[in-house]
C-alpha cells in the first residue's frame, strides 16, 4: 500500500481551495481521478490502523474530500468503521461504509437535528474549534460510484453526520461554520447527541 498523502500534504485551513465550490467529476473516470480516489481511501485505511498511522505520522480520519488534498472536485472518500449495534454478529469487522462518492447531493434531510457530543474535528483544521455542530439527523444522499452508476443511500446518526461533514467540503464549508460562536456548547433541547 503506497501512502501518497501524508499530513504535510493535507490542505490546511486558510488555503483558498477549501472555500471553493468544487466542480463535478466527469465520467468515465480519468486515470488521474481514479488514482486520486484510491490514494484518498488508502490514507483513510492506514490512518485508522494505530500502528500504521504512527509509522506515517497520520491523524485518524473517517473521510477525506478532494479539496483537502488540493483538488477542487466533487469527490470524497469515506471509511466509517463497523458501528456497534445490538445485533452484532461475525460481520463486526466489516465497515459500515467504505467507498469514494462522486458528485453527491443531499436530496432530503430530517427536521430533527443531531450533533456529536464532543464536537467535530477535521484533518484540514489543526486548531481545535470547540462547540456543537448541529446537523440533520437523517439524510438521503444521491451520488455516483466509481463506475458512474447513480446510487441513493439513507443515513442517520453518526454516518449522516460524517457524510454531511464531507459534502460540506465540496461546497467550501468547514465544520466550524456551523458552530454558534457566541454559545458554542448550547443547542436546542430537541437535538440528539451522538457518542
Amino acid at each position: 500500500m503506497t501512502i501518497r498523502f501524508t499530513m504535510d500534504k493535507i490542505t490546511r485551513d486558510g488555503d483558498p481551495v477549501l472555500r471553493q465550490v468544487s466542480t463535478a467529476v466527469p465520467f468515465p473516470l480519468s486515470e488521474e481521478h481514479a488514482q486520486l480516489a484510491q490514494d484518498m481511501m488508502t490514507y483513510l485505511v492506514v490512518s485508522q490502523d494505530e500502528e500504521e498511522n504512527e509509522k506515517y505520522g497520520l491523524r485518524p480520519g473517517v473521510g477525506l474530500a478532494a479539496p483537502q488534498v488540493g483538488y477542487s472536485l466533487q469527490m470524497t472518500s469515506i471509511l466509517i468503521p463497523a458501528l456497534e449495534t445490538h445485533e452484532q454478529d461475525e460481520q463486526d469487522d466489516k465497515p459500515y461504509f467504505k467507498g469514494t462518492i462522486f458528485n453527491p447531493v443531499i436530496i432530503s434531510e430530517s427536521v430533527k437535528r443531531s450533533a456529536l457530543n464532543v464536537g467535530e474535528g477535521c484533518l484540514s483544521v489543526d486548531e481545535d474549534v470547540p462547540g456543537f455542530v448541529p446537523r440533520a439527523n437523517r439524510i438521503t444522499v444521491r451520488y455516483q460510484d466509481e463506475t458512474g452508476a447513480t446510487k441513493t443511500l439513507k443515513l442517520r446518526d453518526y454516518p449522516a453526520i460524517v457524510f454531511q461533514h464531507e459534502i460540506d467540503h465540496l461546497h467550501g464549508h468547514l465544520y466550524y461554520d456551523h458552530i454558534n460562536l457566541d454559545a458554542p456548547w448550547q443547542v436546542d433541547d430537541d437535538v440528539k447527541y451522538i457518542d
